[in-house]
């Protein structure tokens, strides 16, 4: 039996899935790491936790699946994307914390950009916003903020890189200092249609071109992991950022195919095959996966807060012991009393990029209580992905009836419904909702032989449910209106 490592790094958690040749999961082990929130705004991770979390994992995936190291054909690796971490080349240490991509610290500096005019430079280059959830400005604010950074640049010590790249680096005994196309289109650095760095960006965030990782598809061979770190040489044969790989482990691989992700947020990717699509409607172009050399571009929409309004009810407001408690709670009762959350807690994201606005519960009166605000959080949800679909029908002229979903809160039947409800599309639900996972997978699978083509890959999947629409057209346009209703108080802009 053939299998493939998985190392799936994420927001809070870092996971390890061994996968046999047919995509079964044989072992998994996961670990969460510290939050760090040095002060309103700012969230960070230390990087050593990341390392310490992604080898304790490793290693107990293996066990639990008993499986050997020489049994591993490939790994993989799936990322957070634009998370950013700065090490000294020479010892590997870390220079500061990984700025996560939540963080909001950069916000002036990215009003700075769009007031000076660079907003269409950088979008025609890159395919994204001006935000502070990109990359760049995170670098810049290190290099501008941390003397050691600034020691190490000058001395040509420094290195930069997505968590994808750090992982790399460190896994492979400092032999790998490489990313992949899709780490690489999240920074606000790399030019998605001439597929390289851009020197004009890199000049004016004031990072040197020179020092950083080289770009490769998301299926190539990137080099083996040291066996003084992981006890054995692994080739590593796939890498791409979370999202991408999700749209990948879907098997969304052709032109108008969705994906929408139900994770710490929620990421909505649409393949748009070989043609970078410019949005009109606050969405982002961004580099899909490919297992060539060949460009493949999605539009994508990023919903900021989507399942941390779960962690939200229970561990600051405490109205619920366990995530699994909200679907039976929201189905308790039949509304939300006309009660309204908008979760912008770090801001708005697509299509709205407010990164001003903050959060908002409104329709309150004496009769809302516990149940309505617990159903009206996960609405909030559904809603936000709403907005998101609705850019992409107007951007693409593709009507989406069918969208496929993955993600922890997919497993809510509630959201699930309701999702399906306020879209009037079906909604499908893969057996195996790992497909971020999957997707990384996959791309290791394929690059290493353990299966020839796509064809092979595509019965590997199954649906476990499919969501039909129980709305009527009224019934969904007056939820419609108030929530738009609602999130228009939150807007700063």
């Amino acid at each position: 039996m053939k299998y493939i490592l998985v190392l799936d790094q994420g927001t809070t958690s870092t996971r390890a899935i061994i996968f046999d040749e047919c995509a079964r999961i044989v072992g998994i082990a996961q670990q969460e790491f510290r939050q760090i929130y040095p002060q309103a705004g700012y969230v960070e991770h230390d990087p050593i936790d990341i390392l310490s979390s992604a080898r304790s994992v490793i290693s107990e995936a293996l066990t639990r699946g008993k499986v050997k190291y020489s049994q591993l054909m490939a790994m993989g690796i799936t990322n957070q994307r634009e998370t950013i971490v700065m090490w000294d080349k020479t010892t590997g240490e870390p220079v500061y914390n990984a700025i996560v991509w939540q963080c909001r610290r950069t916000t002036n500096y990215c009003e700075e950009l769009i007031k000076n005019g660079y907003t269409d430079l950088i979008y025609k280059k890159t395919g994204l916003k001006i935000d502070p959830y990109f990359s760049a400005t995170k670098i810049k604010w290190i290099l501008d903020n941390v003397d050691k950074a600034k020691k190490l640049l000058k001395e040509g010590n420094l290195c930069i890189g997505t968590v994808d790249t750090y992982l790399m680096w460190e896994l492979s005994g400092h032999k790998i200092y490489k990313t992949d196309y899709t780490n690489a289109s999240r920074t606000m650095l790399f030019n998605i249609h001439d597929l390289k760095w851009d020197e004009e960006l890199c000049n004016l965030f004031k990072v040197d071109l020179n020092i950083l990782p080289e770009v490769l598809s998301s299926g190539a061979n990137y080099g083996y992991t040291s066996s003084d770190v992981l006890g054995c040489e692994i080739p590593i044969c796939g890498v791409a950022g979370d999202q991408q790989c999700s749209l990948f482990g879907q098997l969304c691989i052709n032109n108008g195919d969705l994906k929408v992700t139900y994770g710490t947020g929620c990421f909505l990717l649409m393949n748009t095959a070989d043609k970078a699509i410019e949005s009109k409607n606050g969405l982002l172009t961004t580099l899909a996966c490919s297992i060539t050399d060949k460009p493949n571009y999605a539009l994508e929409g990023s919903v900021f807060v989507g399942g941390a309004i779960i962690q939200w009810l229970r561990d600051e407001l405490q109205l619920i012991k366990k995530a699994s408690d909200t679907e039976k709670i929201a189905n308790s009762v039949p509304d939300t009393n006309n009660a309204v959350i908008v979760p912008a807690f770090v801001g708005l994201g697509a299509p709205y990029w407010d990164s001003k606005a903050t959060g908002l519960i409104c329709g309150l009166t004496r009769g809302v209580n516990k149940k309505h605000i617990v159903r009206a959080c996960l609405e909030s949800i559904c809603y936000q992905v709403y907005d998101v679909v609705d850019s992409m029908k107007k951007d693409t002229n593709i009507d989406l009836n069918d969208i496929k979903v993955d993600g922890g809160a997919s497993s809510n039947n509630f959201i699930m419904q309701f999702q399906s409800d306020i879209l009037n599309s079906t909604i499908i639900r893969p057996s195996n909702i790992e497909v971020t996972a999957l997707g990384a997978c996959f791309l290791a699978g394929l690059t290493a032989k353990v299966w020839n083509n796509i064809d092979e890959v595509s019965q590997l999947n199954g649906v476990d449910k499919k969501f039909y629409n129980q709305f009527d057209e009224e019934k969904r346009n007056l939820l419609l209106t108030n929530w738009h209703n609602a999130v228009n108080k939150t807007l700063t802009k």
